[in-house]
């Protein structure tokens, strides 16, 4: 679970690292409220959205100005301006697409006299199971684009979580960060506070990008991104209560209510199926036969027949999908269970698009009588390599193609879309004329 830079800060408050002061709002009518709570004499205005690049980005609407996300201001009047023009608006950074993400909540912060600026993240390292520090000289910056173009400058260690956070680690810490003195011993204390503070709240990730040396020579934390384990949430209902799912995409929330292991993709042939390694082998079939997958979703081994029904109307809800797959190896999940559902499902929602289902396992039988006794217009499939070929078929069969996009394709490709559209081709003919025949197979 991510959560905002504002709520960051106030966590990492909690467990002792240095912040500035800052004040969230929620209308622009709060912002001189907020202002002159803070005083002067120089104000930080910043979007608050779940993506990174924000002072970098720009607002889609005129009326936001042409300054970026994140904004500083000299005066009280200046802050209400700013705030006018963030708030409602949507701002496009490298992170959040070409629509953007609008922009529902600033955050106001005292202003900082900025000496240097670091880079600082810690995260789990997934090959040595420890707590990983990523350090760099090279803070405020693209931190992706340092470790393309300069990685000698990103140091990165591990901690034992036999032993935790030690003296050498933070001398290892102020090394890489090239801080001697007292901030050195500043990075030492900082790198414990991070790191304890790490396992107490089950973050997954922390990312302090800049981390600055002031004018009076204090490390200061003047950003703060921080990721949750989402599995240890129900420890912290402090940090739970802090999720904002605005910023969350509408289908994925849907499915976490029901239980359902739900994530939205780009492509067009939607995916109902029990376990996570089905459902990965799922996807991979489909994408060796040509399209893309539009969702990964496990319905789990204990789906009922409501949770199944929600999850064909989250599919279904995707105006992307243009095919749907439902491929269940029944083990604890029960075929008759999946096939009621879907039925239900069909009925309450409709089916505007193809939909081939594969069952297998306990009660496959009962599963698949449910189905063929029943209006649902469903292609059934006797394995995963039939069930992906006649999706990909069914909806290449629907889908109207321009002579420009077929040319841009493999041979083997059009062919099999001409295939799929009931038209006689070969990889022996041409394919120029195997592409005129589809099209003229459009037309008519």
């Amino acid at each position: 679970m991510n959560i905002h830079e504002y709520q960051g800060k106030a966590v990492l408050k909690s467990i002792g690292a240095p912040v500035s002061e800052g004040v969230a709002i929620f209308s622009a009518g709060e912002a001189e409220a907020a202002a002159k709570q803070l005083g002067g004499p120089l104000w930080v205005v910043k979007s608050q959205i779940h993506a990174g690049g924000r002072g970098k980005g720009k607002f889609l609407e005129a009326s936001a100005g042409d300054a970026g996300g994140v904004r500083l201001a000299w005066s009280v009047d200046e802050v209400v301006e700013n705030a006018k023009q963030m708030l409602g608006s949507h701002l496009v950074t490298a992170q959040t697409g070409a629509e953007g993400k609008q922009v529902n909540r600033l955050y106001i912060e005292h202003g900082s006299d900025i000496e240097k600026e670091f880079y600082l993240s810690l995260l789990i390292n997934r090959e040595t199971s420890r707590v990983s520090f990523v350090a760099s000289t090279e803070g405020g910056m693209d931190i992706e684009a340092v470790a393309h173009d300069t990685p000698e400058k990103i140091i990165t260690f591990d901690i034992d979580p036999a032993t935790g956070f030690m003296p050498h680690h933070g001398r290892t810490l102020a090394r890489a960060l090239k801080l001697s003195g007292d901030l050195a011993k500043q990075a030492n204390k900082l790198g414990r506070t991070l790191y304890n503070g790490f396992l107490a709240k089950d973050m997954s990730m922390l990312e302090i990008n800049p981390l600055i040396v002031t004018k009076d020579a204090k490390l200061h934390c003047l950003d703060a991104k921080i990721s949750f384990d989402g599995n240890a949430l129900f420890r912290h209902p402090d940090i739970k209560d802090l999720r904002d799912v605005t910023e969350e995409d509408e289908k994925e929330v849907a499915a976490a209510d029901y239980g359902l292991s739900y994530i939205a993709l780009d492509g067009t042939i939607g995916c109902m199926v029990n376990g996570a390694g089905l459902a990965m082998s799922t996807m991979d079939i489909i994408k060796l036969y040509g399209e893309e997958p539009a969702n990964f979703l496990d319905v789990g081994g204990g789906a009922t027949t409501e949770n199944i029904i929600q999850a064909f109307k989250i599919i279904t809800s995707d105006e992307n999908v243009k095919g749907i797959l439902v491929n269940i190896f029944g083990g604890i999940m029960k075929c008759d269970v999946i096939a009621q559902g879907v039925v239900t499902a069909v009925g309450e929602v409709g089916l505007t698009v193809p939909l081939v289902v594969r069952l297998e396992g306990t009660n496959v039988a009962k599963g698949k009588a449910i189905i063929n006794d029943s209006p649902v217009d469903a292609i059934a499939a006797d394995d995963l390599d039939d069930a992906a070929q006649k999706i990909v078929a069914a909806v290449r069969a629907r889908r109207v193609y321009t002579k420009s996009a077929l040319e841009k394709m493999r041979e083997a490709d059009v062919v099999d879309i001409a295939r799929a559209k009931g038209i006689d081709a070969s990889v022996a003919d041409l394919k120029a004329d195997t592409i005129a025949k589809i099209l003229d197979g459009q037309a008519g």
